[in-house]
């Protein structure tokens, strides 16, 4: 970030005087940077706050943009002790967002990582003691508001195109009313762990009701009822790496 016309910005926003004492740069997340830096460098801004808050010792984690992510703002994930360790960040859900939101998230995620290469991440869900001790260092020295679930739900909505409705008697029951809404086109199924319970506390059968325009005519997967219980060798995978995400608190 340029010295010099963070200076002009100053002494602009004092008719052009230089005010007494010592000047403090602008906080990371004031209203200013919205108009001064609309759409930052995130390896630019990573690289500043490791040096700013993290004593520089995420310099070797990877940080890139998502454009399929849609459902979290933020990921960090991670390959056993000394492996790789990546975080990834939404575009879809952090482009309609103002500029103060992408920080905070970067550093939520960057706190992630932190704890991942100190080998200090002894929060077994990812957002204990440790995480909210750095969470409040940070937001203390740096005016933000770092914290643990993201409320894009209009962003979110916005990418979840493909609806399903049961017909049984959950359609009648807060607070889903029987829809489940999703950015891809992935039909409930026994891969979703509330499926059994589904099974045993309503037994009805979800069926395809909305889509994103034209997606039929493109012959992209299935638009039918829901998918059977499938066999186990096909079910997913589990990923050897650590990840810890930024969800939507729902």
């Amino acid at each position: 970030m340029d010295e010099d016309f963070l200076l002009a910005v100053q002494l602009q926003e004092h008719g052009g005087k230089p005010t007494s004492g010592v000047e403090r740069p602008l906080s990371i997340v004031d209203e200013s940077w919205e108009m001064l830096d609309p759409s930052p460098d995130v390896r630019a801004m990573f690289l500043e706050f490791n040096d700013m808050f993290f004593w520089g010792k995420l310099s070797g984690v990877e940080v890139k943009w998502s454009p399929r992510m849609t459902l979290c703002a933020g990921v960090c994930s991670y390959e056993g002790r000394g492996g790789l360790c990546s975080i990834r960040l939404s575009e879809p859900l952090l482009k309609l967002r103002p500029r103060k939101d992408l920080v905070e998230t970067l550093l939520h995620e960057m706190i992630h990582a932190l704890l991942f290469v100190t080998q200090n991440n002894r929060d077994r869900d990812g957002h204990g003691p440790e995480f909210c001790k750095h969470m409040n260092r940070i937001n203390q020295a740096s005016g933000t508001k770092i914290t643990i679930y993201h409320g894009f739900h209009d962003e979110v909505d916005v990418y979840r195109q493909h609806w399903w409705r049961c017909d049984g008697p959950c359609q009648n029951r807060k607070p889903y009313f029987g829809y489940v809404k999703r950015a891809m086109n992935r039909a409930p199924s026994s891969l979703d762990p509330w499926w059994e319970d589904h099974r045993r506390t309503c037994g009805g059968t979800y069926t395809k009701i909305k889509e994103p325009e034209g997606y039929s005519k493109k012959g992209r997967g299935t638009t039918g009822a829901a998918h059977p219980a499938p066999s186990r060798s096909s079910k997913r995978r589990r990923s050897p790496s650590g990840q810890n995400y930024l969800l939507l608190h729902l």
